[in-house]
């Protein structure tokens, strides 16, 4: 059986940013959680995060917390998204903490904890606006709040977090942040105690701690794509902060082979319908050029423009599902069909190679337990 295409880890770099990250949070008085979804849940990338001082282990999956769990993961685990009703009691009995926003899960949280005896952390989502999970008006908040605090026995109500980006693209300014911390003293008024965690966001919420603006309350920080895309991570390439440029981008580097390679058209020939995907794409006639298909697809990796070819003058002009077009016209090295590619990659496509049952996947420098 064929080795490609493959995937490989490299930990020591995994490491090396998760540390600059743990460290930039650790000096303004933020603790990480280390989130886990980008790599579907490997249970290294895990230990690589407590390891370098993560204070939790988060994901959206309690499949991909449960491993890091049975893999020796030893601090909290929390769930991040908003559980579904008939996962609650599996979730209880797995994670530590969770983030919730509807009053009717909280109850059945309470409901299976008062069956099994074991109580559950909350993290109540305030919506600031981006417009995903999260209660979007203060006054609910503040009455949900008080209703965890005064009625139930087995839910305790940890703190609140907000999301900002995922969905509404609205970023985490000074003003949000600012805004989070003051539903936090709402809740804390009306029960008469302190919150012990403000959770602002996720990577993008690194933005305002590098310009120094993060108000100091805000206390947590859920964090997984940079650590392992590096400053291909959309901090640098949509809002251009250099902060980022210190970190690795080969924790996670794809190989595929050639396997076909000819001089072709570059604008296809006939009447043009849709594609493999039910999409109309553009096409620029740039006469004829040399190209190299390549063994992997869309299938795997989602968008094209998720890879960078390591090879000079190399450009991906497209793919279907099983199969990606190279341009190599320009490239100055030998190419032969056989020849393996190399490409670097940023979020999505790592989640998506990760999950991938035709991508072999080697790690490097792994964390021992």
């Amino acid at each position: 059986m064929s080795k490609y295409p493959l995937l490989t880890v490299n930990h020591e770099a995994l490491k090396s940013n998760m540390t600059q990250v743990v460290s930039w949070c650790r000096e303004a008085g933020i603790d990480v959680a280390g989130v886990i979804k980008v790599s579907s849940g490997m249970p290294s990338f895990a230990l690589d995060y407590e390891a370098c001082g993560a204070k939790w282990i988060a994901s959206s999956r309690l499949e991909q917390l449960q491993r890091a769990r049975d893999a020796g993961v030893k601090i909290p685990l929390m769930m991040i998204r908003v559980p579904m009703l008939s996962e609650i009691e599996e979730m209880i009995e797995v994670c530590d903490y969770s983030l919730e926003s509807e009053f009717a899960a909280i109850k059945a949280i309470e409901e299976a904890g008062a069956h099994t005896g074991k109580s559950h952390n909350v993290i109540l989502m305030a919506d600031l606006g981006d417009l995903r999970e999260g209660f979007f008006e203060l006054e609910e908040l503040v009455d949900v709040a008080k209703y965890v605090e005064d009625k139930c026995d087995f839910v305790h109500l940890a703190g609140i977090g907000t999301n900002l980006g995922c969905y509404g693209s609205v970023m985490p300014t000074k003003e949000k942040m600012e805004q989070l911390v003051s539903y936090a003293e709402a809740i804390e008024r009306a029960i008469g105690r302190q919150l012990e965690i403000i959770s602002g966001g996720a990577t993008s919420s690194l933005m305002p701690l590098f310009d120094g603006v993060m108000p100091e309350r805000v206390n947590m920080l859920r964090i997984g794509a940079i650590s392992a895309c590096g400053p291909k991570e959309d901090l640098r390439t949509a809002y251009g902060r250099t902060e980022v440029d210190c970190m690795r981008d080969d924790a996670f580097t794809l190989e595929a082979e050639l396997i076909e390679l000819r001089t072709k058209a570059t604008h296809p020939i006939g009447q043009l319908g849709v594609d493999a995907f039910g999409q109309k794409p553009k096409y620029k006639d740039r006469g004829m050029r040399r190209r190299a298909l390549i063994a992997i697809g869309r299938v795997d990796y989602g968008d094209t423009g998720d890879l960078f070819p390591e090879t000079p003058g190399a450009e991906i002009v497209g793919a279907s599902g099983d199969h990606t077009i190279v341009d190599i016209e320009d490239c100055k090295e030998i190419i032969r069909v056989g020849d393996i590619m190399r490409f670097k990659l940023c979020y999505s496509s790592i989640m998506r190679l990760t999950a991938s049952e035709n991508v072999k996947i080697k790690e490097v420098g792994q964390t021992e337990i």
